[in-house]
This record gives structure tokens, sequence and C-alpha cells, in this order.
């Protein structure tokens, strides 16, 4: 597909973190599964997956500008994944930022649910986020982009989840679809990284009638409404497919993507598990 531009006449996009998460938790054999795209500007400094230096048991990307990270993986089995939750009425910018959500969980040693609990008390510092984390045992999400005292620290049952710049499962087209999509790769028995890659992969843009609109532009709105999105200066920047087997070891490969779609770096790690002390 043709890398095309972001004008001036979409104003709000600076605003807004846009990601794709197609996810099964706690399956037979497989306590868990991920197939993600970031996308963001492609002029934001980012390092690519890696262990970080001094912390040999995370791995993650990380954004250079603000020092967080969108997702990733420690040896102990703590996971952790975020994507903004798209509110046109808390386009001001917030004080802190939520690349720090995803990696204060992994550097700490709160259960999931404290962790989250401990989150809601001061969530109005962050622009609105959905934030995923969890251990070998279980997968918490929660969620500021909602009315105060609507949501609460929800713990997800074994299954297969969608999350994008919304609720959690919200049926807009490349969710549905990825969901469609990881269910028939989970049900031929084929995980494997390039299929995960292939459940968030496709470049076609959604029917209009089929979007569920929050306050963009109509252009906007459906240019954003494909999995993997190719424009000039904005685009998904990177997929990465993660799985964690019944030996607990844990899967991850990250591609990396240039302006016009085209891969430009490949990380690929195995971590073997350990439940925490």
């Amino acid at each position: 597909m043709h890398a095309v531009g972001i004008h001036n006449s979409f104003p709000l996009i600076g605003s807004f973190l846009m990601c794709l998460l197609i996810l099964a938790h706690q399956l037979p054999d497989l306590p868990l599964v991920v197939a993600a795209n970031r996308d963001e500007f492609h002029a934001r400094a980012t390092a690519a997956s890696e262990f970080w230096p001094g912390q040999p048991q995370l791995l993650a990307g990380k954004d250079l500008e603000q020092g967080g990270t969108w997702m990733g993986i420690t040896d102990s089995g703590r996971f952790a994944a975020i994507t903004n939750y798209r509110d046109p009425a808390r386009t001001a910018p917030a004080p802190r930022s939520r690349g720090e959500l995803p990696l204060a969980y992994l550097q700490g040693k709160a259960s999931p649910e404290s962790y989250l609990q401990e989150l809601s008390r001061h969530a109005n510092e962050y622009a609105g986020f959905n934030l995923l984390v969890g251990d070998l045992t279980s997968l918490w999400c929660y969620s500021n982009g909602t009315l105060p005292g609507e949501n609460r620290p929800q713990c997800l049952a074994p299954g297969i989840y969608g999350l994008s710049n919304a609720r959690l499962d919200t049926p807009w087209p490349k969710v549905t679809m990825g969901k469609q999509r990881l269910q028939t790769l989970l049900d031929a028995g084929a995980v494997n990284h390039d299929g995960l890659a292939a459940v968030v992969s496709d470049q076609q843009l959604a029917d209009p009638a089929g979007l569920h609109q929050q306050g963009m532009n109509p252009d906007m709105e459906r240019l954003l409404s494909a999995q993997f999105i190719v424009t000039s200066s904005y685009g998904t920047r990177s997929t990465t497919s993660l799985w964690i087997d019944a030996q607990n070891l844990a899967h991850w490969r990250e591609l990396s993507f240039d302006p016009q779609g085209q891969t430009s770096d490949i990380r690929e790690r195995e971590i073997r598990l350990h439940s925490s002390p």
C-alpha cells in the first residue's frame, strides 16, 4: 500500500497514540497469546524491543522521548501493554506520560489487582488509556477513559479479547477481524510469529457504516480504521507477536516498519519464565 500524508486538516491526531491488541488468555497449553500493533508518528524517537541495560529481566521497547514503554514482559511472567482511550473531550496535555504505567508494573512487585487499584486513585493524571497487566496466572484490564466511578479493574476470564482505542472488545471492524483471525489460527493449532503478525496485518479501510465514530474528522476516522496503518508521517511502527507455551517459555518477535510499511528491523527473543519468589 502506498504511503499517504496526514494533513493539517486532522488536528486531533497529535493527541492520540493508536494501537491494536488481539490476545488470548489462559487457553489450554497457552497461558497467553498476543498480536499487537503500535501506531505512532514516524518522527517520534523509539528504541526497538530489547532486554534493558541494567534490567536484564525486562524485555520491552522504549519511548526515547518520555522513557516509558507500550508493551513488555519480564522473566517472572509479568506482562503489560497499553493503548490510548480516544476521547475528544480530553485532548489537553496530561501531567504524566501513559508510557510510565506499563513500565512501573513491569519493574514492580505488586499483584495485577493491587497495582490497578492503586493506579485508579490517580488515573486522572494521565490522558485516556486502556492498560493490561498480568502474570502467569491472571490478566487484568483497567481504563480511565470512562465516567468517574464507571470503570474498575477487571479480571479477565479465559478467552479471546480485542483492544484498540475504546473499551475492551468494542466491536470496531479491525478488532472483530483480529479476534476472528486469532480464533482461526488457534483452531488450526498453528501458533507462530508469522501467523500472529497476519492477525493484525490488514491494510484495508473499514466501511464507514461500520465505524464507531469518536468525534474525529470522518476522513481521519476511516484512515485509522485499518489494522495496519501506512502514511508518510504516521502509521504502524511495529508489530509484536508473543505467546507463552505450556513449558513457560515466552516467544517474542517485534517487526519494525518504515513510513512505507516495509520491515526495517526484526527482534526475536525467547525467555524462560519463572514465578516471582
